[in-house]
């Protein structure tokens, strides 16, 4: 049958109808904030490039983290800013570092809130990579031992979840090894499996003083022209032991997403990144575009795209709105 006995139209016509009908919603259980923590006392240090978001000492995590718990919002991904970075990265594993410390003050000050680390050398490091340089190279296999030393201390410091976001090969079985072996096999790894090398990462980059001293991310972090070879990485990480699988940015890659979610039947985050949150924030300050509107239709896309958990900095904002 055809118009005029089919009207799609009959089914739009109010609120009440479009949300009855509604294909895809996103609700505070589908959130994870992005949390960037540095040293100090009562720091609450707003991030020029990002509005809204913030740096937070470890004392100042306590009430972010009751805020958080307060709106619904099950998990944030705890990113540290150390006082002193060496070509190690030794503070990534410090029994005492920055992460660790604020795992316990998350934990205490919101025990039902899922706290995940990303695990990764780049914000401890003072050449800005990602793993161990030997030369001019970021050294894959060398970079391992750093990256599953850190997970673990990030496991025994008491977080919920891992999150390696290196995108050095093999680093989910070197998780994988170090925690079981441990007594940690109970924690899951987030993997941050398809990670591209890309333009949208630049106000993380300067809120988490990670950007590389010399090159850049190309040589370990994908190619955006490809997507079979984000299949492939994915397939991998679970051979090696992901619980859960991440399509890091999200809008631009869309397509990867759906992908994947046809393929795998494992759990599907997608990061929201930085660059894609202050575009929204810079268009709605200059009266481009209805901010809260265009934040809300880029989330139901990565929803409606596959996605069970999305990582965006604008999760409390958009928890507000929802149980309003």
């Amino acid at each position: 049958m055809k118009f005029p006995i089919v009207r799609p139209r009959r089914l739009r016509r109010s609120e009440t109808l479009r949300r009855m009908v509604r294909e895809t919603r996103v609700s505070p259980d589908d959130l994870v904030l992005p949390l960037f923590v540095v040293e100090g006392k009562g720091v609450r240090q707003p991030v020029a490039s990002m509005p809204g978001v913030f740096r937070h000492s470890v004392d100042a995590l306590a009430d972010e983290a009751k805020a958080v718990a307060d709106l619904g919002i099950p998990a944030v991904i705890l990113f540290g800013i150390p006082s002193h970075k060496d070509a190690r990265g030794s503070g990534a594993d410090d029994a005492r570092g920055i992460v660790q410390r604020a795992i316990d003050t998350a934990k205490k000050a919101a025990p039902a809130l899922c706290v995940i680390t990303d695990v990764c050398l780049c914000e401890y490091t003072d050449h800005g990579h990602c793993g161990i340089v030997e030369g001019a190279e970021v050294a894959n296999d060398p970079s391992l031992e750093r990256i599953a030393a850190t997970a673990l201390s990030h496991a025994r410091a008491g977080a919920d979840l891992v999150a390696p976001s290196d995108m050095m090969d093999g680093r989910v079985g070197a998780i994988r090894a170090s925690l079981d072996a441990n007594g940690f096999e109970e924690v899951p790894i987030l993997s941050y499996a398809a990670k591209y090398a890309s333009a949208y990462y630049g106000p993380f980059r300067e809120a988490a003083e990670s950007a590389p001293a010399f090159g850049d991310r190309r040589a370990y972090q994908m190619d955006p022209p490809n997507r079979r070879e984000a299949l492939r990485e994915m397939r991998l990480d679970l051979e090696e032991g992901a619980d859960a699988l991440m399509v890091k940015p999200a809008l631009p890659y869309l397509d990867v997403l759906a992908e994947a979610r046809r393929e795998f039947d494992v759990p599907l985050a997608a990061y929201h990144v930085s660059g894609e949150y202050a575009m929204i924030k810079a268009a709605a300050e200059r009266g481009f575009l209805d901010g809260a509107r265009a934040m809300d239709e880029a989330l139901v896309a990565i929803k409606r795209a596959g996605a069970d958990l999305i990582l965006t900095y604008a999760a409390k904002e958009v928890a507000a709105r929802l149980v309003r």
